[in-house]
């Protein structure tokens, strides 16, 4: 994901003296599990301790993928008290699993309905916090100046008119390589994705391990230092490029992502775990989400950058899978992409 950098933001540091009680007048102190690309502004989580009195430590937890699969496995022992940046492609494995307590914002509204899951799928657990479209970015200026003109579908990526210029993400170890394997099936079907990968293929497409490895070192874009003029990454990379504008995306190739947060059952502080995840909806961290995670906050009431409101590009009509479906076939959809698509 574009955020390939960890901001470890930490509110406070909470005196902990093994074989010690805390006293009685000390502050609760709330673990916040995210994945690895979790940033915010200095300052962001001091506020709430501010408000609230209760300090935040955040923990990495990896990738989504990663992050649910931890999440999973020490559900008898907690990772934390709130989890953020489990997606709508791993929310049904959260939720199916009991890692999560029931609760949803109270300040979420009907402006904020679309990206709420449906019940069985995290709806009844999960806050939606940002989101994104991961699309293929096209470097303008490369096809400018080859005279060849930009490509525009999912199909057009596999005319050997642009042979080996794409790269991707593998979708066995990059989230939004998962996401654009996703946009795949959802496009060309269960019957039909495996072929188009094969003819990706067979057009010299790279396999990337992550998104810093494609976007810094194999696309052509005026920030990296590749030859790739074409990459998997999110309709809000163009906004941060500089120039802005100088790369574009194309809309007819993107899956839609949100990301979520979610208090982790087990939690000794689920009063406070709730005040936290209604911060991180909250206009502060929304309105500081943008130049930060490079995605979109989805709080109506937040404001965008100047250039993102200028650039970013948001597909009107996203490919999207049903997150249940992802869930009953994702290991399967991955292993049959791993077979294609790498040695």
């Amino acid at each position: 994901m574009q955020r390939n950098l960890l901001l470890a933001a930490t509110a406070a540091s909470a005196l902990v003296l093994t074989g010690c009680t805390a006293p009685d007048d000390a502050p609760v102190t709330l673990t916040l599990v995210t994945h690895d690309s979790f940033a915010v502004s200095d300052g962001i989580l001091e506020q709430f301790t501010d408000e609230t009195g209760v300090v935040v430590e955040v923990q990495s937890g990896g990738d989504a993928g990663e992050l649910v699969n931890k999440l999973v496995l020490t559900q008898d022992s907690p990772l934390g008290d709130v989890v953020f940046g489990i997606d709508n492609t791993f929310a049904s494995r959260a939720a199916s699993n009991g890692v999560l307590e029931e609760y949803v914002s109270g300040s979420v509204t009907e402006a904020e309905a679309a990206y709420l899951l449906p019940d069985g799928s995290g709806g009844e657990y999960l806050t939606p916090i940002d989101s994104g479209d991961v699309c293929v970015n096209v470097d303008r200026a490369w096809f400018a100046d080859a005279g060849i003109p930009e490509p525009e579908t999912l199909e057009d990526l596999a005319d050997p008119a642009y042979r080996g210029l794409l790269v991707v993400e593998a979708a066995n170890s990059s989230s939004p390589g998962l996401a654009f394997l996703l946009a795949t099936i959802a496009a060309f079907g269960d019957d039909g994705w495996q072929q188009y990968w094969a003819d990706l293929v067979a057009n010299d497409v790279k396999v990337a391990a992550s998104w810093s490895d494609a976007y810094y070192v194999d696309f052509s874009g005026p920030s990296s230092e590749g030859d790739r003029p074409l990459v998997v990454s999110y309709a809000s990379s163009p906004p941060v490029e500089v120039p802005p504008g100088s790369t574009g995306v194309l809309l007819d190739t993107c899956f839609r992502q949100t990301e979520y947060a979610g208090v982790i059952a087990g939690t000794e502080y689920p009063a406070e775990a709730r005040q936290l995840v209604d911060f991180l909806f909250s206009t502060v961290v929304q309105n500081d989400i943008p130049e930060n995670m490079y995605v979109f906050p989805v709080n109506a009431e937040a404001t965008l950058p100047a250039t993102w409101a200028a650039y970013a590009e948001v597909a009107e009509d996203p490919f999207e899978l049903d997150p249940a479906e992802i869930d009953a076939n994702r290991e399967r959809w991955i292993a049959a992409w791993a077979a294609i698509a790498t040695p």
